[in-house]
């Protein structure tokens, strides 16, 4: 039977005493449980460390001592980071890295692209070649638990899905059996075919290939009927090909990819440096502030939330080692997450993807997008 016992216990400090009065909650059973021993299951573990608010960790101390953020990149993926013909950086991941520059810097021009294939991105990471990788990677199990990295959050929600040629008449994925597919090496994709057609009892010619770039190029050239990635790149890729009309998307989407930055796991507070700028992003859309509003509003807005937001009420980026200041800075520079969605990969930019999963939580038709919220 359960019983509550209270004792007052008399310690003697600096030769005054001091009374401490301590409950102990008594276990079930005729023995009492003895307090203040840890449980054994948990000997041996090393102490949790607290950061305190303000503390700068150790990739933002280098990355100011640098003068320039340092941010991995696809090495070319029309509407996620890309090279134009004046040979400037443009994209939506690219956006993201500009923010992160504002936000720290005052300056979204204060950062260096490191162009990554599939295979470098986690090493990069690892070697300290680049301080986060904005690159459409998705967020999974092993290479959260491996690769020794931690994701700090998502920025586009995407899906496994294939593109075929209008000319063979094509409703569904399942009628690709037996047919030779593009893939590339050492990807999720390869493991959701493999997993798709493996469910269904389905053939098919996997066509291996080491880069995202190279499954383009062979399927152009035709040395496989199917090429198979996120949906979002092969919209990029189709802009790509000679005739693009002449290819479709097929409506299978057969996975979930929530894609994201990453950054070297033994770093919590640049994690959350990374984490709350993507953030401060999604809020603004949410809250109605964009790159042209954004200097009126930290002056006349009334919504407590946009002030915290714009650094009007709080500390909320000293916190975080930043100017107060650093969500307005951010924003200034880019926009909102629907101004950077819409001219990369919405209706303003060639791949004219709807919004879909990415739009906003409280939208219509609504979303996935979700800002966790500044107080």
């Amino acid at each position: 039977m359960a019983r509550s016992v209270s004792s007052i216990i008399r310690k003697s400090l600096a030769g005054s005493a001091a009374l401490v009065a301590v409950l102990v909650l008594a276990a079930c059973g005729d023995k009492d449980e003895p307090t203040g021993q840890p449980d054994g299951e948990l000997d041996g573990l090393p102490p949790v460390e607290a950061t305190a608010p303000g503390t700068i960790g150790p990739t933002l101390a280098a990355v100011r001592r640098r003068g320039r953020l340092n941010c991995g990149v696809h090495e070319g993926l029309v509407g996620f980071a890309y090279t134009d013909n004046r040979g400037q950086w443009r994209g939506f991941d690219v956006d993201f890295c500009r923010a992160m520059a504002a936000a720290i810097f005052s300056n979204p021009d204060a950062v260096r692209f490191v162009p990554l294939t599939t295979g470098q991105r986690f090493e990069a990471l690892r070697q300290g070649r680049v301080d986060v990788v904005w690159r459409n990677t998705s967020w999974t199990m092993d290479r959260d638990v491996t690769e020794d990295v931690s994701f700090a959050g998502t920025n586009y929600y995407d899906g496994q899905g294939f593109m075929v040629r209008r000319s063979l008449n094509l409703a569904s994925a399942t009628e690709l059996n037996g047919a030779r597919i593009c893939v590339q090496a050492e990807s999720t994709s390869q493991l959701n075919l493999a997993d798709y057609f493996r469910l269904r009892g389905l053939e098919y010619e996997p066509v291996v290939v080491p880069t995202e770039e190279e499954a383009r190029r062979a399927y152009a050239e035709e040395r496989c009927d199917a090429f198979t990635a996120d949906v979002s790149a092969l919209a990029a890729a189709r802009t790509t090909l000679a005739s693009p009309e002449q290819h479709a998307i097929l409506p299978d989407v057969i996975s979930k990819e929530p894609l994201g930055p990453i950054v070297r796991r033994d770093d919590p507070h640049w994690t959350r440096v990374v984490r709350w700028t993507l953030n401060a992003l999604i809020l603004a859309e949410e809250y109605g502030v964009t790159r042209d509003t954004v200097a009126d509003q930290a002056e006349e807005a009334r919504d407590p939330r946009v002030r915290r937001l714009l650094g009007v009420e709080g500390e909320f980026g000293t916190r975080l080692g930043l100017s107060d200041r650093w969500a307005y800075q951010a924003i200034a520079a880019v926009g909102n997450y629907g101004e950077i969605f819409g001219r990369n990969l919405g209706s303003d930019s060639a791949l004219d993807l709807a919004r879909g999963l990415n739009a906003q939580w409280n939208a219509t038709p609504s979303g996935l997008i979700y800002g966790l919220p500044i107080r």
